[in-house]
């Protein structure tokens, strides 16, 4: 089960900030753009989205794929319906993989198993959003990085 908190930090003020508390325990302010002291929730949708996936993909590349990454990010742009709910209608996400001869065959296929198969977020997501999905791959340049052992 997940579980999740919010508890309104200013009680008798016109503020609207919460502070989160997921049912790991970890905290963190959310907020409205007027207050504009933390994410606000739509925006916690759209980091959740591009966790969920980065987790994915980057165990899939090291563990199936053995793939030599040293630097990963994923970019999530979204777009939403103009009236209430506002849920997203169109999510842009860009995966940009660096490192030591990384195969495009195996950047594809764990993008696509986190898209079709593992990412919870992206699955509900997918129910009023369409993807576009773009990766780019970047060959390691640091040169001390390449002389260093590789352990699996």
């Amino acid at each position: 089960m997940i579980q999740a908190r919010v508890d309104l930090t200013q009680a008798l003020g016109q503020q609207r900030q919460f502070v989160a508390t997921s049912g790991s325990g970890h905290s963190f302010l959310i907020d409205d753009a007027a207050g504009d002291t933390g994410p606000k929730p739509i925006e916690l949708v759209a980091v959740g989205l591009a966790g969920c996936t980065a987790f994915d993909v980057i165990t899939i590349l090291r563990q199936k794929y053995h793939q030599k990454v040293t630097a990963y990010n994923v970019t999530v742009e979204a777009d939403q319906m103009e009236r209430p709910p506002q849920v997203f209608n169109a999510v842009r996400i860009h995966h940009l993989i660096t490192g030591f001869d990384i195969d495009m065959a195996a950047v594809e296929q764990a993008i696509r198993l986190s898209e079709e198969k593992y990412c919870s977020v992206g699955a509900m997501v997918q129910k009023s959003a369409v993807f576009h999905t773009t990766y780019e791959i970047a060959d390691e340049k640091t040169e001390w990085i390449i002389s260093q052992p590789t352990t699996a």
